[in-house]
């Protein structure tokens, strides 16, 4: 008996923990107590405290930033993939509060990938936008956007000031564009994809490939983003 009382408390502390927790009393984004508190609140050391929470982590309850704590996991967000993506819409939709972040911004000449994808001549310029989508706060996908800059010569400026890709490309007179193609593939989280979407590195994430065209059918942006696999639902439908 006594060997079974160490196991006997951590799964006490989870279980108390998971039923606060589905009460709402921590909700989605909330920071835990310490692992001090905690252990002060059950009376044991901060070891059978961390195995709680280690239990509660697995299972996809809470998450933890290190150097931060423990927090409640969100709730996955349903994300829509069809011939109209909008980023603020289906976030709007899915009752979450949209964000970006703008990372990173350079105008360079294009790869071979950007260059095929937006049908770009050899040596052609083109305007790279690095980001972190955020839902009610929370990261929930890194991005990069590849522009034609010929095309669009004061479409950094736009992203700087608006955050918004629909709203940039409006003002540079796309009223309206639509997804070409996307493809979807599991990958593995790289130290800097984890760093900003405070996930551990090697955890996995969702990655998009795609294009966006015109109404004539001409490619105006080669888009590629990588969704935190816990935070996001991406369903394909007809739009």
């Amino acid at each position: 008996m006594t060997r079974d009382k160490p196991d006997a408390l951590w799964r006490a502390i989870h279980d108390s923990l998971n039923a606060d927790i589905a009460a709402g009393r921590y909700g989605p984004g909330d920071k835990l107590p310490t692992e001090a508190a905690l252990a002060a609140r059950f009376g044991v050391n901060r070891h059978t405290v961390r195995r709680a929470l280690g239990a509660l982590s697995e299972a996809g309850t809470i998450f933890t930033r290190r150097g931060a704590g423990a927090f409640v996991a969100h709730r996955p967000t349903d994300y829509p993939i069809g011939t109209r993506v909008r980023f603020h819409q289906n976030l709007r939709a899915a009752g979450r509060l949209p964000g970006k972040e703008i990372l990173a911004q350079e105008t360079r000449v294009a790869d071979a990938a950007e260059g095929e994808a937006l049908g770009l001549s050899l040596g052609s310029m083109v305007h790279v936008c690095d980001g972190l989508s955020l839902a009610d706060g929370m990261p929930v996908a890194t991005f990069r956007s590849t522009f034609p800059a010929a095309r669009f010569p004061d479409l950094p400026e736009a992203l700087a000031r608006l955050t918004s890709v629909t709203a940039a490309l409006a003002e540079q007179g796309i009223a309206d564009y639509t997804r070409a193609w996307t493809r979807l593939n599991a990958k593995l989280a790289s130290p800097t994809q984890a760093l900003h979407l405070q996930l551990s590195p090697g955890a996995p994430i969702l990655r998009t490939t795609a294009v966006n065209v015109d109404p004539d059918g001409q490619p105006i942006e080669y888009g590629r983003t990588w969704f935190a696999g816990d935070r996001i639902t991406l369903s394909l439908v007809d739009q």
